[in-house]
């Protein structure tokens, strides 16, 4: 089922967030492999100092996590942004996350596009549907990015408050290969940067500039979270998106713009508001750095393609 949405409206207004039962029930019965405190993945970190889990490959019993949260009727949001050249990538997106992408469970895809058009029809599972929403071209990519932000915040306070359990907020130049599910539900989620997660600090592209409100000082830093992934309860999501979308227009104001728009924004506010969850490389890898020795699956790619030439504008 494909709806399409009315223009944004873009004002702001109070939302009220819907309670939901986040107990870790487990049904009686179930059978799963016995955990155990000295065997498991010894190759990488899977809790960071702030005790928050790190989801790789056998950290987690996809068995009992399903039997915990498919019984709780959840709805899951996922955005992605298809404008321009980049409505060619969401055929392959969609019909790969209906192989792959929260199996099983009710997820509303809201497309952003200025082609509704040339939204694919794409078969989808029961208690799933697209939501397209029309939206302007912009001038620069950059202005794209910058706006996703203020989009998603939209979007949560005219529909998602009231409909919608958690958002996970994706690229659509990517495909899925393994499972994407339910081990990624959290308060807030964010995702190491399939670039940095073998760097240091110091090489991390934070923006180093005082004047934006991005700003990470030398020395600071946990990861390098990718822009292109986060994620969590609506609620925790909308503090996110209205707090980088209003440091991003205050660096307007200034006539700053932040070394990687909205990602710069997204680190800065992880930083300080520590994520509850955060997913490995796995949940999204990119096809340039080939295969790693520390992963055992890839679950969703960035797929290979010419950014010269699928950014319309620089």
């Amino acid at each position: 089922m494909i709806i399409y949405c009315t223009p944004l409206s873009f004002r702001q207004r109070k939302v009220l967030f819907r309670d939901r039962n986040c107990d870790l029930d487990s049904p009686k019965g179930l059978l799963y492999k016995q955990p155990g405190i000295t065997l498991g993945r010894c190759d990488v970190v899977a809790v960071t100092p702030w005790s928050a889990p790190i989801v790789w490959e056998e950290t987690f019993d996809p068995v009992l996590v399903d039997a915990i949260y498919k019984p709780k009727n959840l709805t899951i949001a996922t955005t992605v942004f298809a404008i321009g050249k980049y409505i060619r990538f969401l055929r392959d997106f969609l019909e790969t996350a209906e192989k792959h992408f929260m199996v099983d469970f009710k997820v509303h895809y809201h497309i952003f596009t200025d082609q509704l058009q040339d939204v694919p029809a794409v078969d989808l599972a029961a208690g799933r549907k697209i939501f397209v929403h029309q939206v302007p071209k912009l001038k620069r990519w950059q202005d794209i990015s910058a706006s996703r932000m203020q989009m998603i915040q939209t979007i949560i306070e005219e529909q998602l408050y009231r409909e919608a359990d958690y958002i996970y907020c994706q690229d659509v130049d990517a495909k899925f290969h393994f499972r994407w599910g339910a081990e990624t539900l959290d308060r807030l989620v964010g995702q190491i940067h399939p670039w940095f997660y073998d760097l240091g600090r110091d090489q991390f592209t934070y923006e180093r500039r005082p004047e934006s409100t991005a700003y990470i000082p030398p020395g600071e830093g946990d990861f390098y979270y990718i822009g292109a992934m986060f994620g969590g309860r609506v609620e925790e999501v909308y503090k996110l998106v209205k707090s980088c979308h209003e440091n991003l227009e205050a660096d307007k104001a200034n006539g700053i713009e932040a070394a990687w728009q909205e990602e710069s924004h997204l680190n800065w506010y992880l930083l300080y508001n520590k994520p509850s969850k955060i997913l490995s490389p796995e949940y999204l890898w990119d096809d340039l750095r080939g295969k790693a020795n520390v992963m055992k699956v890839v679950r969703l790619s960035h797929i290979l393609k010419n950014y010269a030439e699928v950014r319309e504008n620089t």
